[in-house]
C-alpha cells in the first residue's frame, strides 16, 4: 500500500474528493464540458510529475484548477479560431490573475480550497436541462460533478460501458451546440427539472453508500456530497414533497454509516449492526421531514423509500423489525414506479411476512425482463433466499455469479465469506 502523502495518493483523493468541484469552477470558466474535462486530465497529469519532482503544493485542489485554466487559455490560443475566442482569452487570464492575487494575499502560493467557486449546483442543473433526454441527463451530471467512472455509471443503468461512453460524448457536444446555459434556473422552471435533478443527488449517495468498485464498501465524500446538494435543492424548493423525501431517505440511510464496516473494513449487514451506533441525530432528522411531508398526500418514491428506512430506523432489533410494514410500502412503491430492482427489494420483506419460497418466486418473475441478468445484487438476493429455503448447491451458484460480478472488495469477501459458511453447512450464517 501507497504512503497516505505520495503524489498518487494525493492526487487519487483529490480526485474522488474534489472533482465535482474543481470541474464544475474550470466549466464555468472555459463555457466547455469537453475542453474543461480534457485540460483537467492534462493538469492531472502534469500534477504528478511536478509533485513528484517538486514536492506536494499547500492546496492540490486549487493547483490542479490554475493549472487546468492554464491549459485551457494555451488551447484556445492555438485554435484556428483565434480572433473570435479573445474574449475567452482575456476572461480567463483575469481569473488567473484574480487567483494569483489571492494567493499572494494568503500567502499559499496556490491559495487555498476555499478560493474555488463552488458552482457544483448550477452544474446539475445544467446537466439536467430539458433538452436533454432523462437518463442522459443523470449520466451527464453522474461523470462531470459525481467525478465516477464511465463503468460505474454504466453500472448503475444496467447498461454496457461503451454504450454509455457514446452517450456522455453525444451529451456534451449537444449542450455546447444548442447554446445551454450554465446556470441555475428561475424559480418558475426549477420544478420541471427536479426529477432528474433528484435522480442524480440519490445515485451520487447510493455510490457512496454502496461503492460499485474499490477497497473500500462506503465512500464517505459523496454521501455528504448528496445530502449536502439535497439541502440545498431544499431551501430552493421548500414546497416539493419530494426533495425532502429524498434528503430523509439519505440521512436515514446515512445514520447507519459508523455500523456497516467493523474495524479492518469488513461489511456488516444490517441485522447484525449495533443499532445503540446510528446517528439519532440524522434519524430524528430524516424522520422530522417524512412527518412534515407525509401528512400533504403528495407520495412519491423517495418519500416511500425513506418511509421504509424509517421503519428499519425505529426497529429496536432486526428481530422486532415490522416486515408486513415494509413489504406493503414496497408494494406501493412499486405500483409508482414497476422497478425490477424494487421488485427484488420487496422479495426480501416478503421472505419474512411469508416464506423464502414465495420470495423467489417473485424474485425470478421480476428476473424475465432481462434487466437483472447482470445485476450482481440481484445474484446475492436469490443465494440468500436460496440458502434460506434450504436450496444449498443453487446458492451456492448464485454466491459464486454474485462474487464474480462485485468490484468491490469489500463486499466480494463479505459474498465469499457466506459461502464458505454454506459450504461448511451454516445456512444461518451463509442467508
Amino acid at each position: 500500500m501507497l504512503p497516505l502523502s505520495t503524489p498518487e495518493r494525493i492526487i487519487e483523493r483529490t480526485v474522488r474528493e474534489e472533482w465535482g468541484r474543481i470541474l464544475a469552477a474550470l466549466v464555468k470558466s472555459v463555457g466547455d464540458f469537453q475542453l474543461a474535462e480534457d485540460c483537467l486530465q492534462e493538469a492531472l497529469a502534469i500534477a504528478l510529475d511536478k509533485w513528484r519532482r517538486d514536492g506536494l503544493p499547500d492546496s492540490p485542489a486549487a493547483w490542479l484548477l490554475t493549472a487546468a485554466r492554464r491549459k485551457a487559455i494555451d488551447r484556445l490560443r492555438r485554435e484556428q479560431n483565434f480572433s473570435s475566442k479573445q474574449g475567452d482569452i482575456a476572461y480567463l487570464m483575469d481569473l488567473e490573475n484574480s487567483a494569483a492575487a489571492a494567493a499572494a494575499a494568503d500567502e499559499g502560493g496556490e491559495g487555498d480550497d476555499t478560493a474555488i467557486p463552488d458552482k457544483r449546483l448550477e452544474m446539475i442543473f445544467t446537466c439536467c436541462h430539458p433538452a436533454l433526454e432523462q437518463k442522459t441527463r443523470i449520466a451527464l451530471t453522474l461523470r462531470t460533478l459525481g467525478g465516477l467512472t464511465t463503468e460505474e455509471i454504466a453500472a448503475a443503468f444496467l447498461d454496457r460501458p461503451q454504450a454509455m461512453a457514446q452517450r456522455l460524448v453525444r451529451a456534451k457536444k449537444k449542450i455546447k451546440l444548442a447554446g445551454i446555459p450554465y446556470e441555475i434556473p428561475e424559480l418558475d422552471v426549477l420544478p420541471e427539472r427536479i426529477s432528474s435533478v433528484l435522480s442524480v443527488i440519490y445515485l451520487i449517495f447510493n455510490e457512496g453508500y454502496s461503492a460499485s468498485s474499490g477497497d473500500s464498501p462506503v465512500r464517505a465524500d459523496l454521501c455528504d456530497e448528496a445530502i449536502r446538494l439535497a439541502r440545498i435543492v431544499a431551501q430552493l424548493l421548500p414546497e416539493e414533497c419530494e426533495v425532502a423525501g429524498l434528503l430523509a431517505l439519505m440521512l436515514l440511510h446515512d445514520s447507519r454509516r459508523l455500523t456497516r464496516t467493523d474495524d479492518e473494513g469488513a461489511l456488516i449487514p444490517l441485522e447484525h449492526q449495533n443499532r445503540r451506533r446510528w446517528d439519532r441525530g440524522k434519524i430524528d432528522q430524516g424522520s422530522q421531514l417524512l412527518h412534515q411531508v407525509l401528512p400533504k398526500d403528495r407520495l412519491g418514491p423517495y418519500q416511500l423509500q425513506a418511509a421504509i428506512s424509517a421503519v428499519h430506523a425505529q426497529s429496536s432489533s432486526w428481530k422486532e423489525t415490522d416486515w408486513h410494514q415494509i413489504e406493503a410500502l414496497y408494494a406501493l412503491l412499486y405500483q409508482i414506479n414497476p422497478s425490477p430492482v424494487i421488485r427484488l427489494n420487496q422479495s426480501l420483506a416478503l421472505s419474512y411476512t411469508r416464506s423464502p419460497a414465495d420470495a423467489l418466486s417473485m424474485l425470478e418473475e421480476a428476473a424475465t425482463s432481462g434487466a437483472l441478468e447482470n445485476y450482481q445484487p440481484f445474484y446475492a438476493a436469490k443465494a440468500d433466499l436460496l440458502a434460506r429455503a434450504g436450496q444449498k448447491q443453487e446458492a451456492e451458484e448464485s454466491y459464486r455469479s454474485a462474487i464474480t460480478l462485485s468490484d468491490n472488495d469489500s463486499e466480494r469477501q463479505f459474498l465469499e465469506e457466506k459461502l464458505t459458511a454454506l459450504k461448511n453447512g451454516s445456512a444461518a450464517d451463509a442467508g
